[in-house]
């Protein structure tokens, strides 16, 4: 009997366990449904107060630099709108009106959140900004890239030593060439780079292209070349740290973007000979890809805080990533001010 009252007494319990976690799973989507709802009103206003120029960045330091600017003034009633944890904030630059976001690290990051933004906002295109990665001998520190077309450079066939790569490889990465000697043999055997699959608007549905290269929209970056080019740059991250010679910027160029920290020499030689580009980064081809998917204008804007590993000792980016963004957060202010 005192077994059947316990059995009883305990399933009693898990009846209210779940009574309980029912009732808080209800509220949680209740005030997650609420906020939704929030911020839909919202975007409706402030879409009809549209069009806007989407402006997308990544990681908190190129974030601060743009804001360091002071070119953006935030919307005085719906400064921003929260969708799917990112903060899309509403404002103008100059006369220009503005949507921008910071996407956070890494290509998954960038795609989602460049399609939430044409999805979800009234914009005619997308300037894409923060640092990179200098794998070109004559770019340094501090200078500004803009290129003209990014390819993907981390989509692999990874073999077996000995192995002959895919018919459809781009190119392959033999590890044995950058053993000592020269041309070793090690088990890490090699790499083939494959094309992407890209799906457009313009294409037939379901129907992928096979696409190594992703140009930015050409009429953006000529009117780049003519207005931004010559533009004076900053040298000095503060009164002690100063590079030996004032950044540049440079249009027209090639770009690579995978989901690596790229911190090697050799690495960083081979795409440079192999792909002829001169900056890396780890975002910037899937944000030209979903808004040449889509359709819509896009331009690239990237201040260079690293030689990629080809510096001696530790990475500078610390050092001069602020210096970089904030290079590239001025070429920004520029740019929407010459459209």
């Amino acid at each position: 009997m005192a077994a059947k009252q316990v059995t009883e007494r305990g399933l009693v319990m898990i009846d209210l366990a779940s009574a309980l976690l029912c009732c808080l799973s209800l509220s949680a989507l209740l005030s997650s449904a609420e906020k939704l709802e929030s911020s839909l009103t919202i975007l409706k206003e402030v879409n009809l107060r549209g069009p806007y120029l989407g402006l997308i960045t990544v990681y908190p330091p190129e974030e601060d630099a743009f804001f360091d600017t002071g070119a953006f003034k935030p919307h005085q009633k719906h400064p921003y709108v929260d969708l799917s944890g990112r903060r899309f904030r509403v404002g103008k630059m100059g006369k220009k009106k503005v949507i921008y976001v910071r996407c956070g690290v890494g290509m998954v990051n960038a795609a989602a959140a460049t399609q939430q933004m044409l999805d979800m906002f009234d914009v005619i295109g997308v300037v894409h900004f923060g640092i990179a990665g200098s794998i070109n001998n004559s770019m340094s520190i501090g200078d500004v890239t803009i290129p003209k077309q990014f390819a993907q450079a981390g989509l692999w066939d990874w073999l077996k030593p000995n192995a002959t790569i895919p018919a459809g490889d781009f190119t392959e990465l033999d590890f044995g060439a950058y053993s000592e000697p020269s041309r070793g043999y090690n088990q890490l055997g090699s790499i083939g780079y494959s094309t992407e699959q890209f799906f457009s608007k313009w294409g037939k549905p379901n129907t992928a292209q096979r696409k190594l290269w992703f140009h930015v929209s050409k009429n953006w970056l000529e009117l780049a070349n003519t207005r931004l080019e010559g533009m004076v740059l900053e040298q000095c991250v503060n009164s002690s740290s100063c590079l030996t010679q004032r950044p540049k910027l440079v249009v027209g160029l090639s770009g690579a973007t995978a989901d690596i920290f790229l911190d090697n020499a050799a690495y960083g030689e081979f795409l440079y000979k192999t792909f002829q580009v001169s900056s890396v980064d780890m975002e910037s081809v899937a944000v030209v890809m979903t808004s040449l998917s889509n359709g819509f204008p896009v331009i690239v804007i990237r201040g260079l805080s690293d030689q990629a590993g080809a510096q001696e000792g530790q990475n500078p980016i610390d050092l001069f990533g602020p210096l970089a963004a904030s290079n590239a957060a001025k070429a920004v202010v520029q740019f929407v001010k010459a459209l």
